[in-house]
């Protein structure tokens, strides 16, 4: 870090730690705003798009069918940008049978992770409001069993950490967050931000929230992941989304350099608009495209169970694709609670449906695939 960077007073200090290095010290919330034509027709145009998205939310016929792949991809792509490799077919053959997929075991585990703790926070909003208790207890779903585990899951840091290359120390560091004696005060004043309410629109005071939580770091790893999963989580409680349908980390990690620049900027400059103009824009393309996938898996169960007409066992085993698109006749007896052989016979009509395809090659233990469903969740030019 360099000291001349820092050339906006309002936005925080740097101070010089008795080891030599600097650290930066944001200020308190909040930052004053200035809502410039440009921000204030994207805050217009992603309010409206993430309030549709928020009621196509609430007309879903099975919510839990077709918002649990959108869950998922959320912690493929959050977990991608802090440099894990597991792709969503990864993640879905993980949890289709123990065993099938084994590439990139811990990758595969730190995504899961994620899924977890966002399914964790979701469930403990209906007990407990946004909160640092809340982040805490987050982290620790994030971090248990994963290669940051030594990084004390659910507990704010003890310690001085920072960003930079593998192998850099504090000295020479892009960012190195506040020292841990700071940490009390400003936490503190970013959860009595997180509780203001009627004084900011929800995706702007959203974004300020983000930023401020990784200006502060407070964790020694996993920062990243629990900040954008915030993001979720704050829309969720403010009643802006009707179900976790926003991925946002898709548009992060689309934009990875600019997401990291702009929120360094914030510290640098003070340049908040250009910061909440990012944001603000990523809520809203993200937003567009969530609902028109929901829409086509939507459209494609409807049609789907056309074609099955009164088949139970089927419509059954149909509507677990939507939660998982893989299937083997293994899964299909659990699912369905019957025998191999009428499993079997659930599969291959849906196999002579079209709605399944085998894909492992296998005379035993094959593996299959609902194409379809699949193309929906990861067009082919947006492979995750």
């Amino acid at each position: 870090m360099d000291a001349k960077d820092f050339q906006t007073p309002s936005a925080g200090r740097v101070v010089k730690m008795p080891q030599g290095y600097l650290a930066f010290v944001p200020s308190l919330l909040p930052p004053a705003l200035k809502y410039d034509n440009d921000l204030v027709l994207a805050l217009s145009r992603a309010d409206a798009a993430l309030s549709e998205l928020s009621g196509l939310g609430r007309q879903l016929p099975n919510p839990h069918l077709l918002i649990s792949p959108y869950v998922r991809r959320e912690a493929v792509l959050s977990s991608r940008i802090e440099g894990t490799k597991a792709s969503l077919s990864d993640l879905l053959l993980d949890e289709l049978d123990a065993g099938v997929s084994r590439s990139g075991d811990d990758d595969v585990r730190e995504v899961r992770c994620y899924v977890t703790a966002l399914e964790y926070g979701l469930k403990r909003l209906s007990t407990l409001p946004l909160s640092l208790r809340l982040v805490r207890e987050i982290h620790a779903r994030l971090m248990k069993g994963v290669r940051g585990e030594r990084a004390i899951p659910g507990e704010f840091r003890r310690s001085q950490n920072w960003i930079g290359p593998s192998g850099s120390t504090p000295a020479a560091a892009s960012y190195v967050p506040p020292p841990p004696e700071h940490m009390d005060e400003l936490l503190a004043d970013w959860e009595r931000f997180l509780h203001t309410r009627d004084r900011f629109p929800d995706l702007v005071q959203c974004a300020i929230m983000h930023e401020q939580f990784e200006a502060i770091h407070p964790f020694l790893d996993g920062n990243g992941r629990v900040g954008r999963l915030l993001i979720t989580l704050f829309l969720v409680e403010r009643g802006r989304l009707s179900q976790p349908l926003l991925y946002l980390s898709a548009y992060i990690e689309a934009h990875r350099q600019d997401y990291y620049d702009l929120l360094q900027r914030v510290r640098t400059h003070g340049d908040w608009t250009a910061w909440l103009l990012f944001f603000i824009t990523g809520v809203l393309d993200i937003s567009t495209e969530a609902a028109g996938q929901a829409r086509r898996l939507i459209d494609l169960r409807e049609q789907s169970r056309g074609r099955l007409r009164d088949k139970a066992k089927a419509l059954v085993l149909l509507d677990e694709l939507f939660v998982n698109p893989y299937m083997t006749v293994s899964k299909a007896e659990r699912v369905l609670k019957v025998s191999n052989p009428t499993a079997r016979q659930a599969v291959l009509l849906l196999e002579r449906k079209g709605l399944l395809e085998e894909v492992s090659g296998r005379q035993w233990g094959r593996l299959y695939l609902a194409k379809p469903i699949m193309n929906v969740l990861e067009p082919p030019s947006k492979k995750t």
